[in-house]
């Protein structure tokens, strides 16, 4: 599975180019793909468009993982990491 993360500080967001390849209305944060960054058309965007997918303040990359894994994007200040679901207990 492919998951689109940020790996900067200032967090996830598409450029221009990038909502043009979309085919969809520009807004300068992202919101479209915040909550689903494994969306196909987002994956071939920064696939294609490298760097220029990036919004200000972003570093987009794709990242692949087994399918079969349950996981999370972890964010710290903008930068995001992709950790598997663990079970805890307090």
């Amino acid at each position: 599975m492919k998951i689109a993360i940020n790996t900067c500080f200032g967090g996830f967001s598409l450029s221009e180019k990038a909502y043009e390849f979309l085919g969809i209305k520009w807004d300068s944060y992202g919101y479209h793909f915040n909550d689903n960054r494994v969306d196909k058309k987002l994956i071939k965007c920064i696939e294609t468009l490298k760097h220029e997918a990036s919004g200000k303040c972003a570093k987009l990359k794709v990242i692949e993982i087994p399918d079969d894994i349950d996981y999370k994007i972890n964010e710290y200040d903008g930068i995001e990491s992709i950790e598997e679901v663990h079970r805890s207990w307090c």
